[in-house]
């Protein structure tokens, strides 16, 4: 009986699936995408996550842990230099299993398996998630809210003064007028004065040669 034993063998011996395994672990660091079976997807997910762990920390011992696994020095180099960079932030789950169908001809079921962090339009839609708890809104005013309220009455006051000076400034500006036509109408009637006190000479001027003609 088979009681506990969740390891797929995948109908193959145990140095065959270990070196299948290895190649497909490199071709997913290499192409960071690759289609297979979900059978094999999933035991690829759970062989290549611990290496892509153990490439946080770069050292010696790591690299030669990872190498015994994956037994490609490119492969290695890539996973350390470019693969760890990018799941720097990521606690786990590096990869994802898509399923694609059942395959034409013996009908297999198949799957994509992916690297999460090098896939951007499938998680450009999606929010990040806060981890952040929200407390209960008090329905008492806040001590800013009414400050802010006092100054708004404040400056509320001071407005309506202007308005209550600015009319004064016109009403100075409207007399100035009716003293320049006081003025004009002084300066009118002062020609007028002038005409009479020719014409009063003219006739003065014009008595005494009357006066000769007789």
């Amino acid at each position: 009986m088979r009681h506990g034993k969740k390891i797929n063998h995948l109908g193959r011996k145990t140095a065959h699936r270990k070196s299948m395994l290895a190649n497909m672990a490199c071709s997913l660091i290499e192409h960071k995408r690759i289609n297979t079976t979900t059978a094999k997807a999933k035991a690829l997910k759970q062989f290549v996550e611990p290496l892509i762990t153990k490439s946080k920390n770069d050292t010696t011992q790591n690299r030669r842990i990872v190498f015994s696994r994956l037994r490609q020095k490119e492969a290695v180099a890539e996973l350390f230099r470019d693969v760890s960079a990018k799941i720097a932030d990521r606690p786990g789950g590096y990869t994802r299993v898509i399923r694609l169908g059942n395959r034409l001809g013996d009908n297999a079921d198949m799957a994509m398996i992916e690297l999460v962090d090098y896939n951007e339009t499938y998680d450009a839609g999606k929010k990040k998630k806060s981890s952040t708890r929200r407390r209960k809104k008090s329905t008492a005013p806040k001590v800013d809210d009414v400050q802010i309220e006092s100054s708004e009455a404040v400056i509320s006051t001071v407005n309506d003064d202007a308005n209550v000076v600015e009319p004064t400034e016109t009403t100075e500006a409207v007399v100035e007028p009716t003293n320049i036509a006081e003025e004009s109408n002084e300066t009118s009637e002062a020609p007028v004065e002038d005409t009479d006190a020719n014409i009063e000479d003219e006739t003065t001027t014009e008595k005494p040669e009357s006066s000769e003609e007789k």
